[in-house]
């Protein structure tokens, strides 16, 4: 856990508490969330910022109120996380996971980068690079199947990237950072859909002769150098059902 205040506003401390119960399972469907004036007295904030955390919670699609009962947990799969959505994460909290997320199926090897990661890395296709991957899941199943790209180049820098393995030490950006003595400045992510082809399938699980017959959410995220090297590619291919949600401020 970081050391690092929440320096968001206590509205929505009290939301991103009560979405951890939830999506954690600890709070199960049907269990009811305490009341405006229970929340206000212990989380020691006014009425008014105790209902905009549970009009937040209902905006997320996790709760819903019932006239005359209370605030009910609805059970829903949480949406799943972009890779900077999980890199603000881990800067805030000390982990990418979401909450009752853990990850899992770690896997390293050097193959050939397909076309799309060679252009991505802006390297030739067939050249040697660096393949990880791993499963995001929590208590509905698999949030996403994530695999990272990095030239091979690094490996020989840090040989732990090729190791089927989980990273020690830091995150992969963060060792190449130290390894090159180059910051990364900047990232470049894409949200899209798609339909599962049978590879797809397999990586998430499924029967890859009976893919699924709605579209996927599927991210992407390009990782620069302070001289302009793409250091890293990743493609996050989200499970059936999950969706990607954004949130910000707006101001008037």
């Amino acid at each position: 856990m970081s050391d690092q205040a929440d320096n968001r506003a206590p509205y929505a401390q009290i939301a991103a508490h009560y979405a951890g119960l939830i999506t954690s399972g600890e709070l199960q469907a049907g269990s009811l969330l305490p009341s405006i004036k229970n929340l206000s007295q212990e989380w020691n904030v006014s009425t008014a910022t105790a209902e905009k955390a549970l009009r937040k919670l209902r905006n997320e699609g996790l709760v819903r109120g019932i006239h005359g009962i209370g605030t009910e947990v609805l059970d829903r799969p949480a949406p799943m996380s972009s890779g900077s959505q999980r890199q603000d994460r881990g800067r805030r909290t000390g982990s990418s996971w979401g909450s009752g997320e853990r990850s899992d199926s770690h896997h390293a090897s050097v193959v050939s980068a397909p076309a799309d990661a060679a252009q991505a890395l802006d390297i030739k296709p067939g050249s040697d690079v660096i393949r990880r991957r791993r499963v995001y899941r929590d208590r509905h199943g698999i949030v996403a199947h994530s695999t990272s790209w990095i030239p091979a180049l690094y490996g020989k820098l840090i040989p732990q990237l090729a190791r089927s393995e989980r990273l020690t030490g830091g995150t992969s950006l963060e060792l190449i950072a130290q390894a090159t003595g180059r910051a990364i400045t900047h990232r470049i992510d894409t949200a899209s859909a798609r339909l599962l082809t049978p590879e797809d399938a397999e990586l998430l699980e499924l029967d890859p002769a009976k893919p699924p017959t709605q579209p996927v959410v599927v991210m992407t995220a390009k990782f620069v150098d302070s001289e302009g090297n793409v250091v890293e590619y990743g493609v996050d291919l989200g499970g059936p059902g999950r969706t990607w949600r954004t949130e910000s401020e707006v101001t008037q």
